[in-house]
Formats: C-alpha cells, structure tokens, sequence
C-alpha cells in the first residue's frame, strides 16, 4: 500500500487504522519489508527532533519504553500515533510529519481532532471501527472528519481520501458516505453532583432548574417525544392484532396465559433465589473455618476431605479464601466457586504450629495424619448440612408453583387443540405489551427530563447533606456541600464522600495516590477477573481503604437505582499497584514489568490522578490529608509523567 501510494505521489500520508496495535503492527511491517522513505540528512534531521523531545526520559527508561525501535522507524520515515504512545512519542511524530521528513504515519482516530499534522492524503483501512461494545460501520460524520485531514495547506491544490479495497467494502455504501454533508447534532449534556451543588449556591434550586429546562439537550429529548409517539400508536394497534388472534372460543385466553407465564417467572426465580442463597451458604461456611477444621468438599459424586492451614483473610474483596491440604496432599486455596453449596466441617484435627505448606514433609506428615482420622472413623461423614434453611424458604414457592399448575390443567382453555398457537401469539404480546410499557415511560421521562434528573440529583445530595432546607423554604449548601463544589472530577460524589467519612484518612503518600486511582481509572478491556493485587494485603492500610472505598460506592449506588439515576461508576483496581509502586519511587521499568499496561496510557491516567490529587489537596476537609495530596501530587508528577507534554 505505501508502494502504491508512493508511486502515485501521495505521500505523505496518514492511514487512519482503528486499532492501536493494527498501528504498531503496520509499522513493523514496513520494517520487515525493508521500506525507507528517507534521505541520510533527513534521517540526521529526524534523529535530532527525536533527541530534543525526548530528552526528558530518563536514559535508564529508554529500553522500557521502546525509545530505539521507535527511532528505528522513525529515521525510515514511517511511525504510528495513538493514545498508548508516551506524549513526547507522539510529539516527536508530530514535528517531524510536519516538516515533510516523515512520510506515513498509522493513526487512530483521535489524530483526527486537534492535531497539526498536515498530509497530502489519507487513507482509511476499512470502514469498521470498534465502539467499545461491538464493531459499527463508520459514521458520515466520522468519515468527513478523518478524510478532512487530506490536503496540505499553501501547498496542495486538492487533497486525496483513499480506502482500501477489500472483499465486503459496499462502494454504494462509500458514496453515501462521501457525499452526505448533513449530520444530526446530538447534545451529551447531564446534569452532575458537582453541577447541582454550584447551581443551587449561585441561583438557587428553582431558577437552576428553569435554566435546564432550557437547555438544548432538553429541546432534543421534546423534539424526539413525537416519534415515540408514532411508534406508541403503531404498538397499540399491533397488540389488538394479537390479542385477536391468541382469542380462544373455551375462555378467557389472556387469564391462562397470565398463568402459564406466572409459573415460568416463579420457576425462574426460585432458581435465581436458589443460586444466591447457595453462593451465600458457600461463603458463610467459608468464613466460619479455624485452622484445624476438616471439611468435606464438593468434588463430584462425592466429598474430597482436607484439613485448613490457614482460615484466610476475613472482610478481603472476595471473602475468606482459607487454605487446605486435602489427603492427597494438595495444598489449595478454595473460594466461593469451587465449594458449591458450600464446605462442611466433619471433624478436627491438631495442626503442628511450624506447619509449613511449602514443606514436603510437613504436607506429608499432615496428609497421613488426616488419612488415619478418616480411616480411624474419627471424621463424621454425616454431618448436617446446610441446605435445610434455604429447602424449608423454597417450600412456599414450590407450593405455589403446584397450585397454579392445577389452576393451570382446570382451566377451559387447556383443552383448546389449538392452545400452543394461541400461546405462541399470547407470548407475542406480552412480549410487545413489555416494549410498549418501557415506550410509554419513555415518552413521560421525556417531557423535563433533565430538570427531572437534576431533581433526582438534588434529592440525592439532599439525603447525604449538601443540601438542606434553607429558612424560606428554598434549597441551601452545607458545609459539606461547599467541599463537594471543589471536586470536578467524574466520579465526584464518591470522591466527596471518601473524603468526608475518612475512607482515606490513615494512608501515606503512595497509598493515596494507589487509593485515588482506583476511582479515576477504567481499563479499556474487562480484566477485572485477574484479581488485581493490592499492595499490604486486603488487612493492610490500603487494602482497608479501598475496602471502605468499595462499601461507600455500594451504598451510593443502592441510592442512585433508589432515585432512578444513571450508576456511579465502579471502582476498578487495575491501576493500584503500578501507581503504588510509581508514587513510593520505584522505576518505570519495575511499575511496567507486570502490568498490562502501554507506557502512554499509565503516563495519561497519572496524570489524570494528579488532576484528582489536586483537587483533594484542596477540597479535604482535614488538613492532614489535604497535606498528604500534595505530596502525593510531587510523587506521582515525576519522570515521564512530569513532562510538560500532552
């Protein structure tokens, strides 16, 4: 494609590739093909932009993170730029795009905004991007603002959008794209904690509310209310058209449809109940172990019989995790999943104090002591189980169920040799009556909706004391509010609320800044299920902290679904130990070696933690803690993350 491209006269380009390591992955290509672009006095030229930009790296931190390879690239004349890339990277590319000595750079598309880098022409991989959920095709708008890019300014009397051709590219759908010049615009106005709290303080609740009412965000959702309508009505007459055709001449067909789909929710639910008061049974039984305890534990047809060595950690994020030698001598950690209803004790058994589960010896003294209680007959293999509470809590429900299938089987309607066709359309219409309901709230949620939202907000903060009656009946700021009024960060009521019930008040600097990043960071894929580790343990200073962090966001969350608001968003601990690790001064090499995790991204997200530090150092309603942010902000802001760069 470059060949193509350079023999055309088409370069220098940018190929928009909507994939970071799509990106590094064109450039190694055109390394491996042997492609130079370059001239030697542009190489010299392009050495020196690099040398200059990135002279703020430390030289220990060139190898980390990738300085040579990307020089290498460079100097040939082809680089890659993306959010990944540390930002004196993506600057040195900048420079050297516009100074004509670099001839192609791969690009996401967030080049596409803000960023001077002047190209004869561009080009698109393909016209599919990913979301964040699932691949959609690229919008008109989308398509506009990336091949805008083409044509340099001063220079070139026209510039040139190329796509690249493959089997399943629609060149209707292209032309369509490249001819629409009308696009919707779309506010993402919301209203925010922090929004309402300086509203209410400067114009009061009743005339902010009449500002958001006015709001082109509100006129959007109004406008869109017709719509709703029209799609209302053609629902309406579509469910008189089912409910005719599910009409039965026996009897009322929608009343045993009612019941049909009663005991199927009913069966459902017991099943979904069953499965939580297992997983509930399964922890309790693991949280009530002492180290010599033998338990049976589930495995199969029957019960694999170990002894615990060590009860766990209680309160930690996944619960007691004790650790068991089991007969054979394996050594294992169980948790929730692996117990099913849960483990029970049959016995006890005295555990050596230096047992060491490192030891070969000491799991083969244990083992052969456990094997003869159980021989010995010692171990009670009939121990009550405890599954008797939760049988005695579905026995209702299953009483239930028995009685509306005998209501069911009487029904004139269950007789009916065409009973499966009128169910079919009957499921047809509860089905559109569910869509149509959703329809209709909808269309009343509409109608003020943001000042509906900034009501629900309003009510929120009023609950947790931001807000309070005021002496002539208006809304007035607490002294906590005016805290909140200082934080603009997304998650901001959490942020208030750790700070003002002194969820971080015990850590140190690095603990801090570990415990901030848990609210600011967001991973871009969903890898949670590694279990991130927490530096000092879940009974350590910061393992508490984010353990009364995780509690404080529960609650929260519990009031917004009670309030009928968009979630605050959950903690995620991906960021925690690197930043931990950063803040108490260690290298980025040791920060980066086992985190999943682009130089440039962990230079973005601290400085975004920065941003939030900063705010705490500000809005902390204890002094000791304001004190802690500040230096925090110092331990963090170092190295690469201290470049003045964006």
């Amino acid at each position: 494609m470059v060949d193509v491209l350079d023999e055309a006269g088409l370069l220098p380009a940018i190929v928009f590739i909507f994939s970071r390591a799509g990106c590094d992955g064109a450039v190694q290509q055109c390394l491996a093909g042997g492609l130079r672009l370059t001239s030697p006095a542009e190489q010299a030229e392009i050495r020196e932009i690099a040398e200059t930009r990135c002279a703020s790296i430390a030289p220990e931190d060139l190898d980390v993170v990738g300085y040579w390879g990307f020089v290498d690239a460079l100097t040939r004349g082809v680089a890659a730029h993306h959010a990944g890339m540390l930002p004196a990277f993506k600057e040195t590319v900048e420079e050297a795009f516009a100074r004509g000595l670099v001839k192609v750079v791969f690009a996401t598309e967030t080049l596409a905004l803000g960023i001077n880098m002047p190209a004869r022409s561009v080009v698109l991989e393909k016209l599919v991007k990913w979301d964040g959920s699932h691949h959609v095709d690229i919008t008109p708008g989308e398509y506009t603002q990336l091949t805008g890019r083409a044509g340099r300014r001063g220079i070139d009397s026209e510039g040139h959008a190329v796509v690249v051709g493959r089997g399943d590219l629609d060149p209707m759908a292209l032309a369509g794209l490249a001819s629409k010049r009308l696009y919707p615009l779309r506010s993402a106005f919301r209203p925010t904690y922090n929004m309402a709290v300086n509203l209410v303080a400067q114009v009061g609740r009743v005339r902010a509310r009449e500002v958001l009412e006015t709001s082109f965000a509100q006129f959007q959702a109004d406008r869109g209310v017709v719509g709703l309508a029209r799609q209302a009505q053609q629902h309406a007459e579509a469910l008189e058209g089912y409910a005719e055709a599910m009409s039965c001449h026996l009897g009322d067909f929608g009343e045993y449809a009612r019941i049909r789909r009663e005991i199927s929710d009913l069966e459902r639910g017991v099943h979904r109940a069953g499965a939580a008061a297992r997983r509930r049974a399964a922890a309790e039984s693991l949280g009530g172990l002492v180290v010599g305890d033998v338990v049976a534990v589930p495995s199969g047809r029957r019960a694999v019989h170990a002894v615990v060595v060590d009860p766990g950690t209680q309160g930690g994020f996944d619960g007691a995790r004790p650790l068991v030698l089991t007969t054979e001598r394996e050594v294992r950690r169980l948790s929730v999943q692996d117990v099913g209803d849960g483990v029970r004790t049959v016995g006890t058994l005295r555990v050596p104090k230096g047992f060491s589960p490192r030891a070969a010896s000491s799991r083969r003294d244990l083992a052969a002591a456990l094997r003869a209680e159980i021989t010995a007959g010692r171990v009670d293999g009939a121990a009550p189980s405890r599954r008797r509470g939760r049988a005695l809590t579905e026995q209702d429900e299953d009483a239930r169920i028995a009685a509306l299938r005998r209501e069911m089987r009487a029904h004139p309607c269950h007789q009916c040799p065409d009973r499966e066709e009128h169910a079919r359309w009957a499921e047809r219409w509860y089905r559109l009556d569910g869509e149509h309901r959703a329809l209709l709230r909808r269309i009343e949620g509409r109608t003020g909706s943001i000042a509906v939202v900034f009501d629900r907000i309003c009510d929120v903060l009023g609950s947790l004391g931001y807000l309070a009656p005021d002496d002539e009946g208006g809304t007035r700021v607490t002294e906590d509010g005016r805290w909140l009024r200082r934080i603009y960060a997304e998650n901001d009521l959490l942020l208030a609320e750790c700070l003002r019930r002194g969820a971080w008040a015990d850590l140190d600097v690095p603990g801090l800044a570990a415990a901030v990043s848990a609210v600011v960071y967001s991973a871009r894929r969903d890898d949670r299920d590694r279990g991130p580790a927490v530096p000092g343990g879940p009974a350590g200073r910061l393992g508490v902290a984010l353990d009364a962090t995780t509690r404080i966001w529960s609650e929260l969350d519990d009031l917004e679904v009670a309030h009928r608001l968009e979630s605050t968003q959950p903690l995620d601990l991906g960021l925690v130990q690197p930043l931990h690790r950063w803040a108490a001064g260690r290298s980025l090499d040791a920060v980066l070696r086992d985190a999943d995790l682009a130089a440039g991204d962990f230079v973005r997200w601290c400085k975004q933690v920065v941003d939030v530090l900063d705010q705490v150092a500000k809005a902390a309603p204890d002094a000791h803690l304001r004190e802690t942010a500040r230096k925090a902000v110092g331990a963090v802001r170092r190295g690469v993350v201290a470049y003045a760069g964006t």
